[in-house]
């Protein structure tokens, strides 16, 4: 009954771009880009695997060469979801289609 609960307010909680970590998981062995907007320094420390590194300050930089396919599924994490959020917001006004963000970050999951 407690666990139920939990769900109900973890589910009602998320914005619609949310996704949960087996979520994540599933949208990378479709071939999705896995995200982590942290700082090199952070990356360098440990992330999770196949994910590539495009720190939130850099995300301007280059990223239409980095992310070609716009159409992609795109994952963005950070350490609590604060950075992703806002890489999420870029990367839609780049024209980015389907973009997600890791709720809570990797805090929350790992």
């Amino acid at each position: 009954m407690l666990k139920d609960w939990r769900n109900r307010l973890f589910k009602r909680s998320m914005n619609s771009y949310d996704i949960s970590f087996d979520e994540l998981l599933q949208r990378q062995i479709l071939g999705g880009y896995i995200v982590d907007v942290r700082s090199e320094q952070e990356y360098a420390e440990g992330h999770l695997d196949g994910a590539i590194n495009i720190p939130y300050y850099r995300i301007n930089e280059n990223i239409y060469n980095i992310l070609k396919d716009r159409d992609n599924d795109i994952v963005l994490y950070c350490e609590a979801g604060v950075r992703s959020k806002k890489a999420y917001k870029k990367l839609i006004s780049l024209q980015y289609k389907n973009v997600y963000n890791l709720y809570g970050g990797l805090n929350n999951w790992i």
